[in-house]
């Protein structure tokens, strides 16, 4: 069975945006950045690291509900937002599309990218839609996206990273009704991709199957 790709809410993991179809690339793009130092009677300056910059992922998603006449609006303002704007600003935060700010949060929330064993946590950066096919009425039934997201990784997790001598102690954790794997990983690691580990631990196949009043064991991270 072919896996499908979608977004989905860090904060609320039961609310899925799927892709109707799955890309057939992304790309992952990392880099750091360096100043230069220029010292006098060198030939060439020496380069200082300053920091690093967040991994971005950029992919096109298609969209196409011609056969099933029906507006594609409908999939992809679940992932830009309402095209109408401001007149649908009073909606709850459940029907809001995942680029539109959330009332509690006063931003957009941070979402996560799932394909397979690919789990990306981010925000949306960018998205351009182009839309290619109409019905008779005028109504988009084909659409493509570019997506641009952009890593996102919690303040504390970044600086408890860097003290390599910190301490981390083994934990558990009762599994409630909407967990996965993924979720978890995120909330104890700050790195969803870290699932594996508390899968491994475990003997569990399936992160997506996990039994509600199942106690976990959440592994030390190396």
């Amino acid at each position: 069975m072919l896996v499908k790709a979608f977004l989905t809410r860090k904060d609320n993991p039961l609310l899925v945006v799927p892709c109707l179809f799955n890309p057939a690339e992304f790309t992952v793009e990392k880099s750091n950045q360096f100043a230069e130092v220029n010292i006098p009677g060198l030939s060439s300056p020496i380069y200082q690291f300053v920091r690093g910059n967040a991994r971005s992922v950029t992919l096109e998603l298609f969209f196409d509900t011609y056969e099933e006449k029906i507006d594609v609006r409908i999939f992809t303002d679940r992932i830009t937002g309402w095209d109408a704007g401001s007149m649908f600003s009073g909606l709850p935060n459940a029907a809001k599309g995942l680029m539109d700010i959330d009332s509690d949060l006063h931003a957009p929330p941070i979402c996560l990218f799932v394909w397979g064993t690919f789990i990306f946590q981010c925000i949306i950066e960018r998205v351009s839609k182009n839309f290619t096919m109409f019905l008779p009425e005028g109504i988009p039934a084909r659409a493509t996206l570019n997506v641009t997201l952009k890593e996102y990784r919690e303040v504390d997790v970044q600086v408890k990273e860097l003290d390599l001598h910190s301490a981390d102690l083994t934990k558990s954790w009762v599994v409630k009704q909407g967990d996965n794997l993924w979720s978890i990983a995120a909330k104890e690691y700050g790195d969803p991709a870290q699932w594996r580990l508390i899968a491994d631990a475990n003997r569990i196949d399936n992160p997506r199957l996990l039994e509600p009043g199942r106690e976990l064991v959440i592994p030390v991270k190396e």
